[in-house]
């Protein structure tokens, strides 16, 4: 897929429409499959626990035949793909086995971007008016599994949509704001 320079918009659609989630047991039910989907990965920060769980969900993931040696303890004691320390290293120093970044630091810095975008959604939440503004955090409650950075782009949509309409039309962009949601909820 090639863009002209500075473009970075598609003109077309997706050729490939995804109709299905990719399933990594669907046409291969093998034992180290099976050994896969249950492994559970430990001893490593969240950004490569992600990583290494997207690798293990596609399919991407790819098991040691042999143990690695370590970088800390220079022993053949790495037991687990994509780690450079093993675990009792890890444990002792108290850092990731996967990227030698300490973990608490790792966590502070996710801590202060969470921080960060709540101070983001009050000061948005302030500049709005007492309607839309309640219309809001009533969605956010029946969305708890949502993240912090879901509702960072949801409420830039909805800002948006809300923008667009007219206090006198309101009430009937509210259903389509709120998607699935019913009238009756909507009034509790």
């Amino acid at each position: 897929m090639s863009y002209s320079k500075g473009n970075t918009n598609r003109t077309r659609a997706q050729k490939h429409q995804n109709k299905t989630a990719f399933k990594n047991n669907l046409h291969d039910t093998s034992k180290k499959t099976k050994i896969l989907n249950s492994l559970e990965v430990t001893g490593v920060c969240t950004r490569c626990k992600e990583i290494i769980e997207w690798k293990i969900k596609f399919k991407k993931y790819k098991p040691l035949a042999a143990p690695r040696k370590c970088v800390g303890c220079e022993q053949k004691t790495v037991k687990y793909a994509y780690h450079v320390l093993c675990t009792s290293c890890a444990s002792v120093k108290k850092i990731c086995a996967k990227c030698n970044k300490d973990i608490n630091s790792i966590q502070e810095e996710e801590i202060k971007q969470i921080d960060n975008n709540e101070n983001k959604l009050k000061s948005l939440l302030k500049g709005l008016p007492e309607r839309k503004r309640r219309t809001l955090l009533r969605i956010w409650k029946k969305q708890d599994e949502n993240t912090s950075d879901d509702k960072m782009l949801q409420i830039e949509d909805m800002l948006s949509k809300l923008d667009n309409s007219t206090d006198d039309d309101w009430g009937g962009n509210l259903s389509s704001l709120e998607g699935s949601l019913s009238e009756d909820e909507i009034d509790e």
